[in-house]
């Protein structure tokens, strides 16, 4: 009765213990579990980018009221956690700092009063040796915002640009093959009567042929060919060349009077070697990476915290206190142009990264739940709207082709028009064949003599081995 005992209590104390096991904990942090739920502390950092984080002071309340996209995130969040979760958030302020700023130096400070840290924070392998990063909610990449050129680039050579050079070389081919086709099948006529020099000999000479598709096309002749079969041809050729016309027209017209937006400075290159200044955002790991990847001078880096600030610094230029581009992370850009962006453009080389995740502490169980929650949200869609909610329907997050794509007019290639090559190819060729039949028959008659003279040598020793088997 003892041993049933000891094994009823025994038993019951393992399921207990595998019941706080696998219940969530906050490791290393102030956060406790009380009546079920997980009281956590979260501390949002303060900066110029209201978008992100919002921290206004509430007089009725006498407290900050805090809001945002990261906030709206969290929230959403939440909800989506297999247990309940009491939020008491609390904001704070960061000193701008060079290099990395609150981002490396006071992350781990935050963690050690608070339970975890939300906010535009960006994910990288550094920072994951002190903390723990969730997945991220929104991409992100360091590129660089530039003033745009407004004009037309033109020279001596603009004509050939409506089309492309493989456009351009195949052209000359189907010219030349059908020219040789219209010359073989009309290699025989005669001069049309009461004509003397009738085009159908002057014309398809053989130092002319090359050039006859295209003065037919632009200065079409009556009677310039006789037989029915060269009608045809130089029909479907008359057909692909008046597209062919229509198109690069069109696009040459629009090379020579759409305005064209393309960056006034092109990649980091350009600026190393103007030695232009240029901006980042201030307390950002962008400071970091201006000079350890894209090897910038530190005296030529000049720090801002706002959107303003950043429109003001380029409109005033690098000649004049200002800076000729600025780099930061891909959604803070993409805000700035979403405001500014009729005559900014983004531009050069993209530095990849993770994107913004919520941090907390090293090892900590709560890491995974909200990892899930994170990939639950963007999966059931409430991301996509509370990015329309701060950002407009463009996602802030994804690739924005407008932003950067300069406006000018692309040149035509051959996978346009291939289709009607192949058409005009095949026609010529059929025309060809059944025109010229001799053609046809010269080549079988050609097979046939090659056969009875070669094939007999080959077949004799077979022939001479198997008399010599049976003797």
């Amino acid at each position: 009765m003892k041993d049933k005992c000891f094994f009823s209590i025994f038993y019951w104390f393992l399921i207990g213990l595998l019941v706080l096991l696998q219940s969530p904990t906050v490791n290393g942090s102030n956060g406790r579990l009380k009546n079920g739920e997980i009281k956590l502390r979260v501390t949002v950092p303060m900066h110029g980018f209201p978008q992100f984080v919002n921290v206004v002071w509430d007089p009725s309340q006498q407290k900050y009221t805090v809001s945002g996209y990261c906030v709206d995130v969290l929230n959403a969040v939440v909800t989506r956690l297999p247990f309940n979760v009491s939020l008491h958030v609390v904001p704070s302020v960061v000193e701008p700092t060079h290099g990395s700023g609150f981002h490396d130096a006071y992350l781990e400070h935050f963690l050690s009063e608070y339970d975890a840290v939300v906010g535009d924070i960006t994910i990288l392998a550094n920072r994951s040796n002190y903390v723990d990063f969730t997945v991220p909610y929104i991409g992100s990449g360091v590129k660089m915002v530039v003033p745009v050129q407004h004009g037309r680039d033109q020279n001596m050579w603009t004509f050939v640009k409506p089309f492309s050079w493989d456009l351009w070389l195949r052209i000359i081919i189907i010219s030349t093959f059908i020219g040789l086709a219209i010359l073989i099948m009309e290699r025989n006529v005669s001069a049309l009567p009461n004509q003397e020099g009738s085009p159908n000999q002057k014309k398809l000479c053989p130092a002319t042929i090359l050039l006859f598709p295209i003065s037919q096309a632009i200065l079409p002749e009556k009677q310039v060919v006789v037989k029915r079969w060269s009608r045809f041809v130089l029909m479907v050729w008359l057909l692909l060349a008046l597209v062919l016309m229509q198109s690069y027209t069109a696009n040459l017209t629009s090379i020579l009077t759409l305005d064209q937006l393309r960056p006034s400075l092109k990649n980091v290159n350009d600026l190393r070697r103007g030695g232009y200044y240029v901006g980042y955002q201030s307390g950002s790991f962008v400071y970091d990476v201006l000079i350890d990847q894209f090897k910038f001078d530190p005296s030529k880096l000049r720090p801002y915290s706002t959107i303003a600030e950043y429109h003001d610094a380029l409109k005033l230029g690098s000649k004049n206190g200002g800076v000729a581009a600025i780099f930061d992370e891909v959604p803070y850009l993409k805000l700035y142009l979403k405001e500014y962006g009729s005559n900014y453009i983004l531009a050069g080389p993209e530095y990849r990264n993770a994107g913004f995740g919520f941090v907390f502490p090293l090892n900590s169980n709560l890491t995974d739940y909200f990892s899930r929650g994170i990939l639950n949200v963007i999966e059931s869609g409430i991301m996509n709207e509370i990015e329309e909610k701060y950002f407009g329907k463009n996602e802030i997050g994804g690739e924005d082709s407008s932003a950067e794509i300069s406006s000018a007019p692309l040149s035509l290639s051959f996978h346009s028009f291939a289709g009607l090559f192949i058409i005009a190819g095949i026609s010529t060729l059929l025309a060809l064949l059944i025109s010229e039949r001799f053609i046809c028959q010269r080549l079988l008659l050609t097979a046939k003599a090659f056969t009875q003279r070669y094939v007999p040598h080959f077949s004799n020793p077979v022939q001479d081995s198997t008399h010599g088997t049976v003797a």
